[in-house]
């Protein structure tokens, strides 16, 4: 009998010391997944910039999404079967808040306001992701640790932005705008939350979100296609000319450009980001999206020749601080 406790005691002990091991390596994994994307997704702002001398703000969110969901099909193949129904609705939502919504507005807002503003004001996600994650999945993350790394963050973030210019210019549209697009976040990473729990397929799961996202662009599509007045517009207006279409298309920047966004932002993304907030929680891992701006700016350095000033380099100090800080969780006694 004493040898029988004596080898459950070991078997438990041994269980209690995997567990966190195992935590540890999820939890590393999951830093992994949304590092990859929070620095694919810096980059998508030069290429965005960089289309939009031909492709109007709708017709490059279509077609990206398009490549994404036809990517996806390739790289799994197989259909996702739901015993429930209403599932259904989850990724109904999650396609309407975090790919037609979120990306459409926050293409149009850079058209109304500098991207400064809708920088600083897109990075304020994970406090909307908290919010939702505390109200609708009763996850306890806004503690002082989380306000105080998140005004930080804020900080840095804006001093990142600015990158030396100092005009903050407020135009009320535009900075509507970028904040619909954060909010919208924010119940996105509430859907993935939800979907998550499913334990589906990530890429059939990113597939399905995808399919949602372009059935909600439809509409849109058919306004900028046929409405005299959306023609004329450069942030819906579609073109249908095959000849100007054929130009368009043929540019080797603009095939690049468009694969990226499609395949490597999209596809390999939005699966990649689905996996870290399953692994470290959807709040932990939007606090990632301090450091787009940080990635943005340091590309655009690298790519376009965009300086860096002494405020840029205190700005990224300052955003990977306060991501570190919003980090900490308080352990609570045994």
């Amino acid at each position: 009998m004493k040898n029988k406790c004596f080898i459950h005691h070991n078997i438990h002990k041994a269980a209690v010391l995997q567990f966190p091991h195992k935590d540890k390596q999820k939890s590393f994994s999951g830093v992994l997944f949304a590092a990859f994307t929070i620095f694919v997704w810096g980059i998508t702002f030069v290429c965005t910039k960089s289309l939009l001398h031909d492709f109007s703000a709708l017709e490059i969110l279509v077609v990206r999404f398009l490549l994404a969901y036809i990517t996806l099909w390739c790289l799994y193949p197989h259909a996702l079967h739901m015993e429930h129904k209403k599932d259904e609705l989850l990724f109904c939502a999650a396609g309407l808040s975090g790919v037609t919504v979120y990306q459409f507005l926050e293409n149009i807002a850079i058209t109304f306001t500098s991207a400064s503003n809708v920088s600083i004001i897109v990075s304020i996600c994970p406090i909307f992701a908290a919010i939702t994650a505390q109200i609708f999945l009763h996850e306890k993350h806004i503690t002082i640790f989380f306000v105080s790394g998140f005004v930080l963050a804020i900080i840095g973030v804006a001093f990142v932005s600015f990158n030396g210019a100092l005009n903050f210019h407020v135009n009320p549209k535009g900075d509507f705008l970028a904040l619909g697009s954060a909010i919208s976040w924010g119940f996105y990473t509430l859907f993935v939350s939800k979907i998550n729990a499913l334990h589906f397929n990530k890429l059939a799961i990113t597939r399905r979100i995808f399919f949602y996202a372009l059935i909600w662009m439809i509409p849109l599509v058919l306004i900028g296609a046929f409405f005299p007045v959306a023609k004329e517009s450069s942030l819906i207006a579609v073109q249908l000319d095959p000849t100007i279409n054929a130009i368009r298309f043929s540019k080797l920047l603009n095939l690049i450009n468009l694969l990226f966004l499609g395949i490597a932002a999209s596809a390999l993304c939005f699966a990649a980001w689905n996996v870290a907030c399953e692994r470290l929680g959807s709040v932990r891992a939007t606090i990632g999206i301090y450091l787009i701006p940080v990635v943005t700016i340091v590309f655009a350095y690298f790519a376009l020749g965009e300086k860096i000033t002494a405020m840029g380099v205190v700005g990224a100090l300052l955003a990977i601080c306060g991501l570190v800080i919003s980090s900490i969780r308080v352990q609570k006694p045994v």
